[in-house]
This record gives C-alpha cells, sequence and structure tokens, in this order.
C-alpha cells in the first residue's frame, strides 16, 4: 500500500558480499510498494549470492556494478549521479571489507565510491561471521564510523549464523531495516534524542482471577513498540515496558516484560527517576478482581458475580513524583467525542501532554498498524494527526514533544 510519507522519496540501497543479501530482496520489494524510488549497487562479491537481475526486477530498475562504473553511458560519472539522487543510502549486509574501506575513506569500487559522493545518511546493518564481527580491529572500524553522524547503525543480532556458528553477527530482519528507513526519511537523519532517556509502557494488562482467566483488553502494543523504535533511531535510551505481546522487541532497546498493572506500576516507578520522556502508552485494566484461585476453577464453580477492586492509577501516580525537566505523555483511547474526556484526563492527572485516538473508525486503534490521533498539551496547543502508520505517528508525537 502506497504510504503518502514516503512516495517520490529515494533510497539507494549497496549489497555487500555476504550471505544475508538474500533478505535485501524482501526489503526491496517492500519499500518499493510504499512508493519509494528504488536504486540498488551491488559489490562484486554480493554477484556471487545474488544476481543484478533479481533486485532489477523487485526495484523496477536496473541494478548497478562495477562493470556499470567503469562503462562510459552516462552523461554524468555515475556515482556522482547516484549521490545526488539518493535521499537515503542503505547498505545491507555490510561486510568487514566494506566497513573497512568506509572507516577509512576509501574509494575503490561504485559503492564505496557512491558514499563519498553524497551527503544522504547512510544507514549500516552488518551481518558477518561471530568471531570476524568481535575482532578488535573490526570494532574499531565499526566505533570509528559511527562517529561520524552521517552512519547510523543497526545492531546484530544473535542466533543460529549460516556458517553455522551460534553468536553475533546476524544482520537485522528486514522488517527492522525498512523501519529504521522509515525513520531516516522522516528525521532526515537528525538524531535529536542523543543523551536522553525514555521510558515507554505498552500493550494491555492481564489481571487474572484464575490461572487461565483474566480481566483484559485488545491493546497488542503496537502503538508502544513504535515509540521504541522512534525514540531508538533519534539518538536515545530506550526502556519499553510492555505487557504480553506478540512482536519482537527492536534490538537495542531495554524490554521489560511485565502481566498486571501492580507489575507495570512497580517496574515504571523503579525506571521513572532517570527517564527524561514518558509515554504511557499501555492500555491499563481500570480494576482486577478481588479474588485470585492458584488453580482453574471448573465452569460449575465460576461465581455469578466477580467482585472487583481498581488497580493503580500509575499515570497519576508518575505525576506527582514528576520533576520539571521531565515530558509524561498520556494516552487516551476514545469512541466519540475523543477530546473532552482527553483535556479532562490531561487536567485531572496533572499531564504535559495527552494523546487521544480514536478505536471507533477503520484501519485505528488497537491491534491496527496505523493510527489517527489529536495531541494536546497544557499550553492549549492543538494538533491533528491523520491517519498513518504508528510509526510515523510516533515520530510525529516526539515532533511535538520536542
Amino acid at each position: 500500500m502506497l504510504n503518502p510519507a514516503t512516495v517520490n522519496k529515494r533510497v539507494l540501497i549497496g549489497v555487500g558480499g555476504g550471505i544475508a543479501a538474500y533478505k535485501v530482496c524482501e526489503v526491496v520489494s517492500t519499500l518499493f510498494k510504499t512508493g519509494i524510488e528504488i536504486r540498488v549497487i551491488l559489490t562484486r562479491s554480493a554477484q556471487e549470492f545474488i544476481t543484478p537481475l533479481t533486485l532489477a526486477t523487485l526495484s523496477r530498475h536496473c541494478a548497478y556494478t562495477d562493470d556499470s562504473f567503469w562503462q562510459p553511458t552516462h552523461s554524468r560519472p555515475l556515482h556522482i549521479e547516484l549521490g545526488e539522487w539518493a535521499d537515503l543510502l542503505v547498505i545491507a549486509p555490510l561486510t568487514a571489507n566494506t566497513l573497512a574501506k568506509l572507516a577509512y575513506g576509501m574509494a575503490d569500487n561504485l559503492l564505496t565510491n557512491t558514499v563519498l559522493a553524497s551527503t544522504c545518511p547512510v544507514l549500516l546493518a552488518p551481518a558477518m561471521n561471530t568471531d570476524m564481527w568481535e575482532q578488535s580491529a573490526v570494532q574499531r572500524n565499526w566505533h570509528q564510523i559511527l562517529i561520524d553522524r552521517r552512519y547510523h547503525g543497526m545492531n546484530t543480532a544473535s542466533g543460529l549464523l549460516a556458517c553455522d556458528r551460534i553468536g553475533a553477527g546476524r544482520m537485522a530482519e528486514p522488517p527492522e531495516i525498512m523501519a529504521y528507513v522509515q525513520s531516516l526519511l522522516h528525521t532526515q537523519g537528525v538524531r535529536d534524542l542523543v543523551g536522553k532517556q525514555v521510558l515507554i509502557s505498552a500493550g494491555g494488562t492481564r489481571e487474572y482471577f484464575d490461572t487461565v482467566r483474566f480481566i483484559g483488553n485488545p491493546s497488542t502494543g503496537k502503538m508502544g513498540l513504535a515509540l521504541a523504535q522512534a525514540a531508538l533511531h533519534r539518538g536515545a535510551s530506550v526502556t519499553l515496558v510492555h505487557g504480553p505481546a506478540n512482536w519482537d522487541v527492536p534490538l537495542g532497546v531495554q524490554a521489560i516484560s511485565v502481566t498486571s498493572a501492580e507489575e507495570m506500576q512497580q517496574v515504571m516507578r523503579s525506571y521513572f527517576p532517570t527517564a527524561d520522556v514518558i509515554f504511557m502508552a499501555a492500555a491499563v485494566a481500570d480494576v482486577k478482581p478481588r479474588d485470585y484461585s492458584p488453580e482453574k476453577l471448573p465452569k460449575r464453580s465460576l461465581p455469578q458475580a466477580l467482585p472487583l477492586e481498581p488497580v493503580p492509577d500509575i499515570i497519576a501516580q508518575l505525576a506527582q513524583l514528576k520533576q520539571p525537566h521531565q515530558r509524561l505523555v498520556g494516552f487516551a483511547a476514545q469512541t466519540g467525542d475523543i477530546i473532552t474526556p482527553a483535556i479532562e484526563k490531561l487536567q485531572s492527572k496533572k499531564l504535559d501532554v495527552i494523546v487521544t485516538n480514536p478505536i471507533d473508525q477503520p484501519d485505528s486503534g488497537f491491534g491496527s498498524d496505523n493510527n489517527q490521533a489529536i495531541i494536546l498539551d497544557r499550553q492549549g496547543r492543538k494538533v491533528e494527526i491523520a491517519p498513518c502508520s504508528k510509526l510515523l505517528m510516533a515520530h510525529h508525537l516526539f515532533d511535538f514533544v520536542r
């Protein structure tokens, strides 16, 4: 589906020589479907793993190789044209060889010449054997290149590698790469949250009355996940406190899983003092069963009426602890009139900002990949966010809070 935020954006993807090159096919195909213009450069070793024809087909444009570089078929030097054309450059997989060249400003092929001939942000997704990745020379090059704020590095994952080694060095998965691309196209590479601690709650809580039955809600935590991704991509240190979820935590995010409102309260209060920005995006239960059975109750023993009691009001407690430098952001999922109850919550809870979103609109709210909202603050500012991806909405929220 076309994404209005990315239509006419231009992304140049450089493919290095590694088995992870096959993952780039999904990245290229998916980004093209969002409306992004794609160009691809393959190094000579990358062509041992994947063909230019494959990537040309997926990107709907010829894929460039070193042979293209040396053929005088362009009115201007190819690396200059490509470098000026790109809004963003992605190198995936980034090999130890290409990393070393970038770290020392070397340019001996089309890809490295294009990097030096461009000024756009560069996203690096390394992939290599664990022993290679952990070599002191490779780590030195990695840290050296990231000193240049033009370069944005993705963490490697740990797991079973193609060489049968279990350890670090796996390239980030395509959905993570695509999310980072979306972020960089929005921020243009600006990392305005470097040095900031961002604390986020996400997902629904569950209040059990026996071992298998609980009071809950349909929240999936996708909005909190998007906030964590956006904060990470903008340079923040991120702690994500989430209820039961079926998504993967982004590499580089400290995630703490909880179940009940009481557990979430304890963790949020523990991390709150060091946080600069706090997003209470979790859909916390309002009540819990008064009694709990440590065994599953047979159907005949279920109570005809379930006595309830309130759960802790987490965000109200955090507001009481808030220091002047901290920003506390709440959420209000509403039906019908979404503004009046949001303003009431903003004032009664003493929040800095509240995000109110309709959950009775199609493709919005709980479980959706998209959202829409109105953002309000205590100074009377009001910004309406039209339907968009939750990641883009997260960036709009950070723009507002900033």
